[in-house]
């Protein structure tokens, strides 16, 4: 006779992962209603030319910040030391892939994205959203968003030259190595 293991219990969805095909779901029913909507109104080829210039707006977005970020990320090479302002182009480039997306309540969406006042507000629900996932007390592994954003805090801390000293610690007073304390005293910054 074999013993049976003991059922596992599943682990509970979150509730982002119970949600999110409700309000993916209500985003294309609506997105279809305001379509036909607007098609009754303006008129079907009306739509069509709106929604293929969306398209090609979109899509210059992206390209436009594809290269603000690869013009950033040359000079940032040539000299590492210099302090590159934020281009934004991650809000830039969910705009433009909501104005591909065929649908007039996306490109809504997509000109709150492109406008500095709302972008602000955008960029303040997205840190407190990470924030909240960094913090989270999910056990890693497990969820792969917190995850993916404890390591940029980790990466974040550490030099943005990514230069590694090695060495060790020695207590000068008594020859002892193994950190004895605070250490408080001034130390100048190592210029390489």
């Amino acid at each position: 006779m074999t013993q049976q293991a003991a059922p596992t219990r599943p682990v509970p969805r979150s509730r982002l992962r119970r949600v999110l095909p409700l309000l993916i779901t209500a985003w294309l029913v609506l997105e279809i209603w305001l379509l036909v909507l607007v098609g009754s109104w303006l008129g079907g080829f009306a739509v069509l030319l709106l929604l293929i210039a969306g398209g090609v707006i979109g899509g210059s977005l992206i390209k436009r910040a594809g290269m603000k970020a690869l013009s950033a990320a040359l000079e940032q090479s040539r000299n590492p030391q210099s302090q590159q302002p934020q281009t934004g182009t991650s809000m830039t480039v969910l705009a433009g892939l909501l104005l591909i997306v065929p649908g007039f309540l996306s490109d809504l969406v997509a000109l709150t994205l492109l406008f500095p006042p709302t972008r602000a507000l955008w960029r303040a629900v997205g840190r407190k959203v990470a924030d909240k996932a960094v913090r989270s007390a999910s056990p890693a592994g497990t969820d792969a968003f917190a995850d993916a954003m404890r390591l940029q805090e980790q990466l974040r801390i550490h030099r943005p030259d990514g230069k590694v000293i090695q060495g060790e610690v020695v207590d000068p007073e008594n020859g002892q190595r193994g950190p004895q304390g605070p250490d408080t005293t001034y130390r100048p910054p190592i210029n390489g």
